[in-house]
């Protein structure tokens, strides 16, 4: 478990701000990357002040509907050092799913903005949900009145933020120039950096889940490590499918993307599904998810880096197909759909992901319309342009005034021949 929490907060930081920061603007990646490390600073000591008491304080018959007391274990009161890794485990998630929104806002929501909104959203949206999924008490709404099974946060990590992630890019407004002008991401190198990380992390995410509520771990280490990693595999297949299908080129952005929708994907199955299963949920995700990318031309939202489009639709897709493809050999005992089971575990988790829709979407608009009538969300647009790294933090990621590049060579030929993503939508 020590390992398990160190993988997952790797995932943040530098995973998660390596993945992001390569997709975006070279005048915006210090901004994108600073979004994951101060989440990471304001939630991880606002966790263990309140967020594992509002998640875990209670006993398994009566915690809670939609969280605990959150001063019954406040600053780790009365919690035995015993506990202590688990509670960081559990802090990492936190941590996580607050840096996820900050790719749909990147180059326009100022970093105040941002420092008011995480750790209010973190208190009343994250935490709740996280008892309502992680605590296994007979109370929490989702995994315990529901009965939905959700093994390491489809609902309460993947839908959550990408509710959250709609709903600041709605209430930002759009990049100035999207999208008849072309945003395109300034280093691949550091996005499949990133992606790669994210994928070694992600076993510390769903293992790490699957030993924590299973007590014959030995079994189920091993279904939740090989779902993760041929969902994984097949999500990557999936989405270059379709991109070459749909727009003739398969490319590293495309493989990239994949390996993230599939870990989203197989996040809240990994303990519930056989390989088949896995590899099944995997390859939808991948393909449904390379097209969902392209909504946000067609319905006009600006979701700077496609949170929506994978983390959103990915985590409904692995929460809902657990419905279908989930055996009683698993961790939570129950058939899906294609294993005899009917439409009550269909229904289980489809009922999880409207309430986890429903109450971050309502709550993530009241605290962010909170926030735009007090100090505002969207930077001035004339620090938008010349970048927000230069007029939030007083610096620039690249110093290319410092001698001469030939045309073509170093860093200047690099970022000029970096893939784009196309105006259609898909990434290219």
């Amino acid at each position: 478990m020590l390992i398990a929490t160190a993988l997952v907060l790797m995932m943040t930081v530098p995973a998660l701000a390596l993945f992001y920061g390569g997709m975006t603007r070279s005048k915006s990646v210090l901004n994108m990357m600073m979004m994951s490390y101060v989440a990471a600073a304001i939630v991880g000591i606002l966790y263990v002040a309140i967020g594992w008491s509002m998640g875990w304080a209670g006993d398994v018959d009566s915690g809670g509907t939609f969280f605990a007391n959150p001063f019954d274990l406040f600053w780790l009161k009365d919690v035995g050092t015993e506990n202590y890794v688990f509670v960081m485990f559990q802090m990492t998630f936190a941590i996580i799913t607050c840096a996820l929104i900050s790719g749909a806002v990147a180059d326009r929501m100022k970093f105040s903005a941002w420092l008011l909104f995480i750790p209010v959203w973190a208190v009343i949206v994250y935490f709740p949900l996280a008892h309502m999924v992680f605590s296994c008490t007979a109370d929490s709404l989702i995994c315990g009145r529901i009965g939905a099974q959700d093994y390491a946060g489809g609902t309460a990590v993947h839908i959550n933020a990408g509710v959250a992630a709609l709903v600041l890019v709605l209430l930002l407004g759009k990049r100035s120039g999207w999208p008849k002008d072309k945003m395109r991401p300034h280093n691949l190198t550091l996005t499949m950096l990133g992606a790669g990380l994210l994928w070694f992390g992600w076993y510390g995410f769903n293992v790490g889940s699957i030993v924590i509520v299973d007590q014959d771990i030995t079994a189920e280490m091993g279904r939740t490590f090989a779902n993760t990693t041929l969902a994984t595999m097949a999500a990557i297949l999936g989405w270059l499918v379709i991109e070459r299908l749909v727009h003739g080129k398969a490319t590293s952005l495309g493989a990239a993307s994949g390996i993230v929708a599939g870990l989203v994907a197989i996040t809240p199955a990994a303990g519930a599904v056989d390989i088949e299963g896995a590899v099944a949920i995997g390859a939808v995700a991948g393909a449904v998810c390379a097209w969902a990318v392209g909504l946000k031309f067609r319905l006009g939202y600006d979701d700077s880096l496609d949170v929506v489009g994978v983390h959103l639709v990915g985590g409904i897709i692995g929460t809902v197909l657990i419905g279908v493809f989930s055996t009683s050999d698993g961790a939570g005992g129950v058939d899906g759909l294609l294993y005899g089971g009917g439409l009550g575990s269909l229904g289980d988790q489809s009922l999880g992901v409207v309430v986890a829709v429903l109450y971050s979407g309502i709550l993530t608009a009241v605290i962010a319309l909170g926030v735009k009538y007090t100090i505002g969300l969207r930077l001035d647009e004339d620090d938008e342009v010349g970048g927000i790294d230069l007029a939030e933090h007083g610096e620039s990621a690249y110093d290319l005034h410092q001698g001469s590049f030939s045309s073509g060579a170093g860093s200047t030929g690099v970022l000029a021949k970096s893939t784009v993503r196309t105006e259609e939508g898909a990434q290219a």
